[in-house]
């Protein structure tokens, strides 16, 4: 088997060929490197790439296997990391020239899990600024290209993890997800990318942008490689205040189960001004799909998801404020050389460690929280969040999940929204309600535009209800495969 036909294995089948001995740890992490030698110049989806340590985890997994000993699913499977999320030894940048020379001291709840299971670590991926945006666009180092259409961004925040997926320079990546920042980029990319529960996979070791909203999830190639990784990363942690102590969710156990009788809804809120006649068809085409398989659509009404997008982007500003305030150029990040006294080191330090669009964001939440207008728009927006919340239990109570698109659009052009954030910011509308609400979401391709691009749709269900969306989202994809 050579190095192509390695890395256009799903994940599962390339553990099914490490586990029977058709290929090793090591060959696979070789197929890997070479294609991200290969490809990455042109798509620009890694920020580092850590071959020899790669090579040597490989190696010990190889040895492991040798010896007769029990691996997991994931043993010897290359993995990219979004560069948010801690490597002890190796920088972590989230993208900024603030922490241009950040090497954490520790790991990551998520990278511990992934290296108790030998999964091989092949790099960190680029992202936007401290996951602040939706192209790519905004990292201080570069900007990644969407494999599908080099001239397009590959969404974001997490645009590197996706571009690496998309472009067989990984077998599988982690990304973070804020307000669709797996979803969307999984969607342009024509891969999946699944945001879990708040509180299901642990946040020690996420450098936080919205402690509130973020969560960590897989992106993979297809669903059911998306619930391998969710069975090793999910999981209670002590360290994290918000991970949930609960009995692990068998993620893989409904696969392959048929939906007849499902009841899914389409809230028409989803389907009004400003989403693209390809994906409107898109969501349309895949509803009719889901009735084939013996599904009932359902159509409903949330009318709080209209107010969704502004209360987002005060409570999730307003928490970046806080949570980026560590970063003053004192205890650790860039510190600039240019100051006469602490004011003037912290005012430089900031204004030139933090981006054009992470500083926008900082003084959004500042305002929001400031003396006179906590009331009318913090407090407000949480307001907000009890009634998108109550919206969807509504819903929850007659039907078993949501089907939505996941981008008004398919990939816009590199350098299309840059001039102008307010419409880029409307690109989350159908992606921020479910962090808001905490809630879980899929994301999976559901056919091409007229153009070729791929076409996300987006399913939603309550609280743990990733086994399900699972389900109903592997009964999809079987059935749109060729037989």
């Amino acid at each position: 088997m050579n190095a192509k036909e390695i890395t256009s294995l799903s994940l599962r089948q390339l553990s099914d060929c490490l586990r029977s001995g058709e290929l090793t740890a090591v060959q696979a992490a070789e197929a890997y490197l070479a294609s991200i030698r290969e490809n990455d110049p042109s798509i620009r989806a890694y920020l580092s790439i850590l071959e020899e340590k790669a090579m040597g985890q490989a190696a010990e997994t190889d040895r492991r296997r040798a010896r007769g000993e029990t691996l997991s699913p994931l043993a010897g499977v290359p993995v990219g990391i979004k560069d948010n999320i801690c490597t002890k030894g190796v920088t972590t940048t989230c993208a900024s020239r603030m922490l241009e020379q950040f090497i954490p001291p520790y790991n990551a709840h998520v990278i511990e899990k992934l290296e108790e299971a030998g999964a091989v670590t092949l790099g960190k991926l680029n992202m936007d600024e401290f996951a602040m945006g939706s192209s790519t666009e905004n990292s201080f180092f570069q900007i990644t290209h969407n494999p599908r259409d080099p001239s397009r961004v590959p969404g974001g925040s997490s645009g590197g993890s996706a571009a690496a997926v998309a472009a067989n320079e990984a077998a599988f990546a982690l990304g973070s997800d804020t307000g669709g920042s797996i979803r969307q980029p999984a969607a342009f990319c024509g891969v999946v990318g699944m945001k879990p529960t708040y509180g299901t996979v642990s946040r020690y070791g996420l450098i936080a942008f919205a402690s509130s909203l973020d969560q960590i999830g897989p992106l993979t190639r297809d669903v059911a490689d998306s619930a391998m990784v969710m069975d090793c990363i999910a999981g209670h942690d002590s360290r994290d205040s918000t991970s949930i102590r609960m009995d692990k969710l068998p993620y893989a156990s409904q696969l392959g189960q048929d939906i007849r009788g499902i009841k899914i809804a389409l809230p028409e809120e989803f389907f009004g001004e400003g989403l693209s006649e390809d994906v409107r068809k898109g969501i349309q085409l895949a509803a009719r799909r889901f009735q084939d398989l013996g599904a009932e659509i359902v159509r409903v009404s949330m009318p709080a998801l209209t107010h969704a997008l502004p209360a987002y982007y005060i409570i999730s500003s307003a928490e970046a404020s806080s949570n980026l305030a560590r970063f003053d150029g004192i205890r650790y990040g860039y510190r600039s050389p240019d100051y006469e006294d602490i004011s003037s080191l912290y005012k430089n330090s900031r204004s030139e460690g933090f981006g054009e669009e992470v500083k926008r964001r900082i003084m959004l939440g500042t305002f929001a929280l400031s003396s006179g207008y906590y009331d009318a728009y913090y407090k407000k927006a949480l307001q907000v969040r009890t009634l998108i919340t109550r919206d969807y239990s509504r819903i929850f109570a007659a039907c078993d999940c949501i089907l939505s698109p996941v981008a008004p659009t398919t990939a816009y052009k590199i350098g299309e929204k840059t001039a102008n954030p307010l419409e880029m910011y409307l690109g989350d509308i159908y992606t921020v309600p479910v962090n808001i609400a905490g809630l879980p979401g899929l994301s999976m391709p559901c056919g091409a535009a007229a153009d070729g691009l791929p076409v996300g749709m987006q399913l939603i269900g309550p609280a743990f209800s990733e086994p399900l969306l699972y389900r109903v989202g592997y009964a999809y994809e079987t059935d749109c495969q060729p037989s």
